[in-house]
């Protein structure tokens, strides 16, 4: 059908132009007539001359008249992008195919599960996760073989499976929490804001480095006094609100237990305890011993961070702790298994 309409439109061009250049040439002899100038006295050069202009003219008002309008373009355009939008609505999302090695003589696209040599590409092999106690062994061995401090701090770096039931998260959190071995020689600076004298006696007499009411806001503005925890009655919160910019993070909250009546409790946790919170929504970076302790010692450290942590979701959507890192200020990350850390318990709540 598209051969045959183009035909006659063809046809109908030609029978237009036919036409055109007709009447062209008669109003041509006319003008020549009105002047009493016969038409074949007239130069040929001049006639076809005439002639191709006129046609110039003509082929170029058919193809201006023509041409569509550029706004049909824009139109298009236009329907062309809902038209994929709404494609990529309707597509459902791909799920990222799991593949399972535990069966497979060696894993999936990679060479070996476990490389012959010591020097190897780690590309073409299966990421190494080891125990915990061979991650403290290994520290200690590159600690040993590149002459760097032996009393170096150890890092764990973790991250956290933040998915709760019906698309909740957990809150990112701040948690203290008593180390079993302390790696830290000196006790923790506590301030403790309370206006009534017997609580303030039994502050200092558990240890606290300062403590008053409202007469210690200035102090704290001008940077004459600090400390590394900052306690609170609640009925000094309305009092010490100046204090918010200044402390930040630091500032006295019910959820951090910075906000409490009981002061023998909260110097107990605070005076000694080790503070660690998530950052950047979901990873919990913190120090968790330093090099030269006994790898017991280390390792009993490391499981009471993994059990407070572990404590923050139920056990019953199961594993917490999305991926383990351990290293030192000088070493590489060793990446390694919490299962085998946490407490006997602990792993049968979550299954």
């Amino acid at each position: 059908m598209s051969e045959i309409f183009l035909f006659r439109k063809f046809l109908q061009l030609i029978s237009e132009f036919r036409f055109f250049i007709l009447c062209k040439f008669l109003a041509f002899q006319i003008s020549f007539l009105d002047k009493n100038v016969d038409i074949f006295e007239v130069e040929k050069s001049k006639i076809s001359e005439f002639l191709l202009t006129e046609i110039y003219s003509f082929f170029v008002v058919v193809v201006v008249y023509n041409r569509p309008n550029p706004s049909s373009y824009l139109s298009t355009g236009r329907a062309l992008k809902k038209d994929k939008k709404e494609e990529a609505k309707k597509e459902e999302k791909k799920e990222r195919r799991v593949i399972d090695d535990k069966d497979r003589p060696k894993p999936f696209g990679k060479t070996a599960w476990v490389p012959v040599d010591d020097v190897y590409v780690k590309r073409f092999y299966a990421r190494v996760i080891h125990s915990a106690t061979d991650s403290i062994d290994m520290l200690k061995r590159f600690q040993k073989l590149d002459f760097t401090p032996a009393d170096q701090p150890v890092y764990i770096d973790l991250k956290l499976d933040m998915k709760l039931e019906k698309k909740k998260k957990v809150d990112p959190f701040v948690s203290t929490v008593h180390l079993p071995h302390p790696f830290r020689t000196e006790m923790n600076k506590v301030l403790v804001f309370t206006e009534d004298s017997g609580q303030a006696a039994f502050a200092k007499e558990n240890g606290a480095a300062f403590v008053g009411g409202a007469e210690l806001i200035q102090p704290i503005l001008d940077d004459e006094i600090s400390a590394d925890f900052y306690v609170a009655v609640p009925d000094m919160l309305t009092k010490i609100v100046p204090l918010k910019n200044k402390l930040r993070k630091k500032f006295p909250k019910s959820k951090r237990g910075t906000v409490t009546n009981n002061i023998s409790q909260a110097m107990q946790l605070f005076k000694t305890g080790h503070e660690y919170q998530v950052e950047s929504e979901c990873f919990v970076r913190t120090q968790i011993a330093t090099l030269d302790m006994p790898s017991e010692q280390i390792f009993a450290n490391l499981q009471a961070i993994l059990t407070d942590v572990c404590l923050r979701r139920p056990a019953s959507l199961g594993p917490f702790v999305e991926r383990a890192i351990m290293s030192s200020q000088t070493s590489e990350a060793i990446w390694f298994r919490t299962e085998s850390v946490l407490p006997e318990v602990a792993q049968t709540d979550q299954k």
